[in-house]
């Protein structure tokens, strides 16, 4: 039987299909509109629910899964790993997400969604709509830093504070497309199934490539140890 290790980035990775065939094929969600609507005043779609300063916040925090925010996060995450001397890690985790940018752009571009046409968008915008950039890059750099960091400490404890603090961040984001009226909410949860695919198999493999080393090292250790004790005894 497969772990939820396994299981949730496979479903996920899944879920994400379905839901990119299902939009290609020109077809649409009721609650897409419902929700979008949701978040506007009642007969005013120009005006997002709340008082100004909610609406800045949220802007606020869109800005976080925006390209210069998860820049400067991975850019600071792969500096950090170098400097601790995880090489492979600080590399992957700048290669996954520039990867991921570029996944991101061609998935818009062949799947062509338009943005919500129902309400005035708070935000500007200059891509096609599925999936989220922002859901999605939000969930592969967020998730892959707290799985590197998990890797490199060897704690669970910190690796599984990391994952919390990035999906807080993660939802927040998401949630934050919708309420400026930038993204369905399909956009949004096929990004984060994407994206927790993505990351989950970024941190397989390099999680992967540190056990080797690691085995190989206390192989060799437990060899040095019995080479002293042969010494020992024969001396």
């Amino acid at each position: 039987m497969l772990s939820p290790r396994v299981l949730f980035p496979v479903a996920a990775g899944f879920a994400f299909l379905g839901l990119a065939l299902f939009i290609v094929s020109g077809r649409s969600f009721a609650f897409d509109r419902s929700i979008v609507l949701f978040f506007r005043e009642t007969g005013d779609p120009t005006s997002p629910i709340g008082p100004a300063w909610l609406q800045e916040a949220v802007r606020d925090m869109t800005a976080f899964g925006s390209f210069v925010g998860l820049g400067l996060m991975t850019i600071t995450a792969s500096l950090s790993l170098w400097i601790c001397r995880h090489r492979p890690l600080a590399i992957g985790l700048a290669v996954s997400v520039l990867i991921a940018t570029l996944a991101s752009t061609v998935l818009k571009i062949l799947i062509g969604r338009d943005r919500p046409d129902i309400v005035e968008h708070a935000a500007l915008t200059f891509t096609a709509s599925f999936p989220s950039g922002h859901a999605f890059l939000s969930a592969v750099t967020l998730l892959s830093i707290a799985g590197f960091v998990g890797l490199a400490s060897r704690r669970e404890d910190i690796a599984r504070l990391c994952v919390w603090l990035a999906w807080v961040m993660i939802v927040l984001i998401g949630l934050s497309r919708i309420y400026l009226g930038v993204h369905w909410p399909t956009d949004v949860i096929g990004g984060w199934c994407l994206g927790i695919a993505w990351s989950s198999l970024s941190i397989a493999i390099l999680g992967r490539s540190m056990a080797i080393p690691a085995v190989l090292g206390l192989h060799n250790a437990r060899q040095l140890i019995r080479d002293k004790e042969t010494l020992i005894i024969d001396g």
